[in-house]
């Protein structure tokens, strides 16, 4: 799966102002709304959540990736969002995350889902890579950085 194709300049952001997990999640959904990429944001937002709660999306080395799988949803979709401040996400390394990657699929689509959640995993592994997405300025240097 190639980042490019499901990542967009309107589907990051670098500058996330949620405090808490849910606030974060909140404003990833109202990015995907925004962008048109979600229509029903109650159904995604109860999926994420579900998902949340079954075991934290909270992963290691400061990133988070909320997913879930809605009937709501057609194709895969995703986007990017960069907190300025540390947020507690329940993380398995109990350290806090500034970098979170969300992505909603649909029920019945688990190839693509899995991909993209193993390719993220993959690029995330690099600590340049992290340092590189927590520097970027803009939306373009996220995805130049990801396409590398």
């Amino acid at each position: 799966m190639n980042l490019k194709t499901v990542l967009t300049k309107d589907t990051i952001s670098l500058h996330l102002k949620g405090t808490t997990k849910e606030e974060i999640i909140g404003e990833l959904l109202d990015i995907l709304v925004a962008a048109n990429k979600v229509q029903d944001r109650a159904a995604a937002f109860n999926a994420l959540m579900d998902r949340e709660r079954k075991m934290s999306t909270g992963m290691k080395h400061g990133i988070a990736i909320p997913h879930g799988k809605s009937a709501t949803i057609e194709d895969l979709v995703a986007c990017i969002g960069i907190s300025d401040n540390a947020i507690d996400f329940d993380s398995l390394d109990h350290e806090p995350c500034r970098i979170f990657i969300m992505t909603l699929s649909p029920l019945d689509k688990t190839g693509p889902h899995l991909q993209f959640l193993a390719e993220i995993s993959l690029l995330f592994k690099s600590a340049e890579k992290r340092v590189e997405i927590l520097k970027a300025q803009t939306a373009d240097e996220i995805l130049k950085i990801l396409a590398e």
